[in-house]
């Protein structure tokens, strides 16, 4: 028993999680570059159009989101209190109703495309292209959402190094593809921005293979195909309670960016193709920072589970004293190099001027995004998702989003002051997810359930009757 107790502090030390996903991000950061630089050389309205379409699938994502991310912090504290049947049992009940929706969101976004481009605000000019995007892409949203569910249920085992392996794998097939449908290379035909989606659609249908495989034995007891009717209520209603505010608060964040996607949609397409470009550019900056993050929840969901709460409250300054310099040093390089780096993706002077003054205010942006990420994290792990979802509701709607739409559009202050209502936004929820973590309410909750539980053991113990 000690050497199981002593092998699973090890795979659920916070090193041990981080530099997978670390490597995971990476690369995905570095391939998803070069499709960027990939696509920008079929045109800058190309890129324009699959940074809008991917803002409108990461809010449709939100919808599964709610089930696999609230399932993969159960499945982590259920293995810290050593009830793997249960952790099991939770992960198969979130495959299947994650599934289930990413079936109709594919059947929605095939039917209909071009409306929902439309409704979005997004330029007529870009409405060709992006009905055939949108279409291929998302009618493979079953994939995506399978893929989701599969990945973090596995990383919650305490296995981040096979979700990286297949990740990896898939951006390089992707790639592979790209450059043949692209360029018409290797014999193939070439198809431009339908080529990508198809290239997109494929690659995320090998992966969710290998991590259904995966899946099927990554508890301690491995799963049959007969194991896939099992359902049960109490611990769906547990990755609910958990769930759905980390469901709101993941939309609130993705339809929010969502919106301001629009926005800069109304400002002109140059504006909407600098903000895809420096999506890609930002990535860089926290890539780190949100490895540590994601791991310290993987970590304070275990060890609030087993019920060490003291390590639990102190991960997170260890990760904010890690994370903070990284993302700082990172910005610091973007602004010094950032310039030469975008050069390589278009040569419209119009978009680099946009994108010099942005660099600039993306060293102020990712501290606040770190301070975020980690806290807020750290938040979830314990059960606190109702509090990051009342925060995020409110100060991303009134200052990321109504306050970019007033300054930035309404009085014309541009695509600066829509940065500037990130920035401030991003800092005010950071401060109130700290002020909350140190308020220790759900840790101090746990801590009396504990003591409650050996209480009454004590006393079942010392009973006359035994």
């Amino acid at each position: 028993m000690m050497k199981k107790t002593d092998g699973e502090k090890n795979k659920f030390s916070l090193w041990l999680l981080a530099w997978p996903i670390f490597i995971e991000q990476f690369l995905q950061f570095l391939l998803g570059s070069v499709d960027t630089l990939m696509v920008s050389k079929i045109s800058d309205n190309a890129v324009a159009v699959v940074g809008f379409s991917n803002q409108l699938f990461n809010a449709l994502m939100t919808l599964f989101a709610t089930v696999a991310s609230g399932a993969g912090i159960v499945i982590a504290q259920k293995i810290g209190s050593r009830k793997d049947e249960e952790a099991r049992t939770v992960a198969i009940i979130a495959f299947k109703v994650t599934t289930w929706i990413g079936v109709f969101l594919s059947i929605l976004l095939i039917a209909i495309p071009a409306p929902i481009a439309i409704m979005l605000q997004m330029p007529e000019e870009l409405l060709p292209l992006a009905k055939i995007y949108i279409s291929i892409v998302g009618g493979g949203m079953i994939l995506t959402a399978m893929m989701s569910v599969l990945g973090t249920a596995i990383r919650n085992t305490g296995n981040t190094k096979g979700p990286m392996m297949i990740a990896v794998g898939m951006n390089i097939v992707h790639i592979i593809l790209n450059y043949c449908f692209i360029f018409g290379a290797f014999g193939f035909p070439q198809w431009g921005l339908t080529g990508v989606a198809i290239s997109t659609v494929t690659s995320r249908l090998l992966a969710t293979v290998v991590l259904f495989l995966m899946f099927l034995g990554a508890f301690e007891r491995k799963m049959g195909m007969k194991d896939f009717s099992i359902f049960d209520r109490k611990l769906f209603k547990e990755i609910l309670t958990i769930g759905w505010p980390l469901g709101v608060n993941s939309g609130s964040w993705v339809f929010s960016q969502l919106a301001i996607f629009s926005f800069l949609a109304i400002l002109g397409s140059s504006e909407l193709a600098a903000r895809t470009y420096m999506s890609t550019l930002e990535s860089f900056c926290f890539l780190l920072g949100f490895s540590l993050a994601l791991a310290a929840q993987i970590q304070i969901a275990h060890l609030y589970g087993a019920g060490k709460i003291k390590e639990a409250y102190k991960a997170v300054y260890r990760v904010l004293a890690i994370g903070l310099p990284l993302v700082i040093v990172n910005a610091f390089i973007l602004v010094l190099f950032g310039g030469n780096v975008l050069s390589l993706f278009t040569k419209d002077q119009e978009i680099l001027t946009i994108c010099a003054s942005l660099l600039w205010m993306n060293l102020l942006l990712q501290p606040g995004k770190m301070i975020n990420m980690a806290l807020g994290n750290s938040l979830n792990a314990v059960g606190d998702t109702r509090y990051t979802m009342i925060v995020s509701l409110i100060f991303m709607w009134l200052i990321a989003t109504g306050c970019s739409y007033l300054y930035g559009v309404h009085l014309g202050w541009g695509i600066i002051a829509i940065y500037a209502c990130m920035i401030i936004d991003e800092y005010i929820r950071g401060v109130l997810s700290f002020v909350r973590w140190r308020g220790r309410k759900y840790l101090r909750m746990k801590e009396t359930e504990l003591e409650r539980e050996s209480t009454i053991f004590t006393e079942s113990f010392a009973s006359p009757s035994n």
